[in-house]
């Protein structure tokens, strides 16, 4: 018996784990996420700290997984207390071609075991599958942009800071 995979959704992810000496300053990255919603004039889609993120991510997911990402998009976001998004979809159903391929939350500042991320998926004649991932500070995860997802913000007590990054496959 022979095996073909036509088709997967795999959700990736982990910590972002610098050599010594190449730490990322996480407070650059608040304080331009501040910014860059109060004022439109902030460029927030580069700074070296953010640079450094998106290398990681990048490098890391070509070596282990063998995928090839570009950055697409970039933006921070941070949220209040028992805040909840409405359902996102990084994908533009009218315009395929120009979407992005894969979505990276990355958890810039975040109170301990409170922002969580819930995915919606379909598996096979299952629909309506949901993964819920404690999305945590320094820690990120990556998953096609054909899927619906919320995050979820459970008491807590700062602001949370998530970084979005957006990834066309090469």
């Amino acid at each position: 018996m022979n095996k073909k995979l036509l088709s997967e959704i795999a959700f990736y992810h982990g910590s972002v784990k610098m050599p010594e000496g190449f730490e990322i300053d996480r407070s650059v990255l608040v304080k331009n996420t501040s910014l860059s919603n109060f004022y439109e004039d902030v460029n927030h889609s580069f700074n070296k700290e953010f640079d450094k993120v998106k290398t990681y991510i990048c490098d890391y997911m070509q070596a282990y997984h063998k995928l090839h990402l570009v950055l697409h998009k970039n933006w921070g976001n941070y949220f209040e207390r028992n805040e909840k998004t409405k359902p996102l979809l990084q994908l533009d159903p009218v315009d395929l071609k120009n979407s992005a391929d894969f979505v990276c939350l990355y958890g810039v500042e975040t109170d301990s075991d409170t922002c969580e991320i819930t995915l919606h998926y379909d598996d096979n004649r299952r629909k309506g599958r949901t993964w819920t991932h404690q999305l945590k500070t320094n820690n990120y995860i990556i998953f096609p942009s054909t899927q619906l997802y919320f995050i979820n913000n459970k008491n807590n007590k700062h602001l949370n800071y998530v970084e979005t990054l957006t990834f066309q496959y090469i």
